[in-house]
């Protein structure tokens, strides 16, 4: 056995272990909903075509979205993708990690390049994230490099069917926000006099009180 396989099988038996950890999978759940729904606002606005920045800005960083928000095909495409990856984060597909970790690659040297540290620690943070979300999922992500693949691992200790609902409904309540709205809402800062960035919070409650519904049956099991 060489030593690329001998790493292979120590970190399938890692996972494994660490897949039995009720907190870490629920770790991961919350992870992939965050990153996820950090894409809605993003892919929306692009889809729809509205500018991702203010035009009266410039330097290389806005003045590179400017231009990207031009070529209008491209610009609404990299929109679609960004949503398509969003609803597979939050209905808890590993597929999503998968596709958003080359988009925030992408992301990430851009703002690098153009000395946009605020946006560029915040998109390092989420493609971090975003890696160890596919880590997690070595096994369905290993057959990309290896012939064969990793022996599959087994299910995480929780429940997923709960947490894909609460990913649509947190879907679903930001697009009706943004209907009534009428456009597309992204907080910058905390504009605490304006409704619309309590909208975010609000939303955020669902992954929250999916949590303890949850825990219910935990509990009581307990009192037993």
């Amino acid at each position: 056995m060489d030593r690329s396989e001998g790493i292979a099988r120590e970190a399938g038996a890692l996972l494994r272990r660490a897949r039995g950890w009720r907190w870490l999978g629920l770790v991961v759940v919350f992870l992939r909903i965050l990153l996820g729904f950090a894409f809605v606002p993003a892919g929306l606005k692009k889809l729809l075509g509205q500018p991702f920045t203010d035009p009266s800005h410039h330097g290389p960083f806005h003045d590179f979205l400017h231009a990207f928000h031009a070529t209008g095909g491209f610009y609404r495409f990299v929109g679609a993708v960004q949503l398509g990856v969003a609803v597979l984060l939050l209905g808890q597909q590993f597929a999503g990690a998968v596709l958003m970790l080359p988009v925030l690659t992408v992301i990430l040297v851009f703002c690098w390049s153009t000395a946009a540290v605020p946006t560029a620690v915040v998109v390092s943070s989420m493609w971090l994230g975003a890696l160890g979300l596919c880590v997690w999922d070595l096994d369905r992500c290993s057959g990309l490099w290896r012939s064969p693949p990793l022996a599959p691992l087994p299910p995480p200790a929780v429940r997923l069917g709960a947490w894909r609902l609460c990913g649509a409904a947190m879907l679903l309540a930001y697009l009706l926000a943004c209907a009534i709205d009428g456009g597309v809402y992204r907080p910058r800062g905390a504009e605490l006099g304006d409704p619309r960035f309590y909208v975010f919070p609000a939303i955020m409650l669902l992954p929250v009180l999916t949590l303890l519904v949850q825990l219910r049956p935990t509990r009581r099991g307990r009192s037993r």
